[in-house]
């Protein structure tokens, strides 16, 4: 089974403060991994540094057998064009989107490399056939969408390419629990083939049995795999 991301020694944070801990992990082709913990425990700050985002990093990062960590005290984002074009897509927490964008134009922003521009049309469809409720909104402004119908829209652009690591952050943030648990569905309904797939969230429940492991975070320090990974805050 290949390796999609292996991360080891992993330290980062932002200025002099620093929230991951020496981080070692490995996902391999085809798995859904989970990672739970309270919200200030790190989990966004994890996907970040893979992202290339964080303030500062150390540590080695590998996506698909390529290095990207890149050890580094300044410049976030000075990277991630590059992390992104070598296969990585970002589901960010909340709605992080633009909402003087129509959804249509939301999802072709999703095609950043060139291959998934020229096959564009055929990729919305294929988010299309997940997200329903978005076909009859395509030219819709996304600041007019509902909370759920946005977080479709968030998840649909960064399903517009191939990547070979999906990060969704917290999908069901905010939420009311019949819509998180649809939009969690959607997302787990996604053939990965040799991709990868790691989800962050507070909610082990839309976790459990679903996904192939849930890994706990806190204080950014990873806790091993455990279901009652989401109640590490309270020890």
């Amino acid at each position: 089974m290949s390796e999609i991301l292996k991360v080891e020694g992993l330290s980062a944070g932002y200025g002099p403060l620093r929230v991951l801990h020496d981080l070692d992990l490995v996902i391999n082709a085809g798995e859904r991994v989970g990672i739970v913990g309270l919200n200030g425990h790190g989990k966004t700050t994890l996907f970040y540094a893979i992202a290339g985002l964080t303030g500062w990093q150390r540590g080695s990062i590998e996506l698909a057998g390529k290095q990207i960590g890149r050890t580094r005290s300044q410049g976030p984002g000075r990277y991630t064009h590059q992390i992104v074009r070598q296969g990585l897509a970002i589901m960010p927490q909340g709605d992080e989107i633009f909402n003087g964008l129509t959804v249509e134009e939301h999802l072709d922003s999703g095609a950043f490399t060139p291959e998934a521009w020229r096959t564009r049309k055929e990729r919305k469809e294929r988010v299309l056939d997940i997200f329903q409720p978005l076909r009859k909104l395509m030219k819709t402004p996304v600041g007019r969408l509902s909370g759920g119908e946005r977080r479709m829209v968030s998840i649909g652009r960064g399903l517009m390419t191939d990547a070979r690591l999906y990060l969704a952050d917290e999908p069901s943030l905010g939420l009311a629990p019949k819509i998180g648990s649809a939009v969690m569905d959607a997302l787990l309904q996604i053939d990965l083939k040799g991709s990868a797939m790691f989800i962050a969230e507070q909610n082990v429940a839309l976790l459990e049995g679903r996904v192939d492991r849930i890994i706990g975070m806190h204080a950014g320090k990873l806790k091993g795999e455990a279901s009652a990974a989401s109640r590490l805050g309270e020890r």
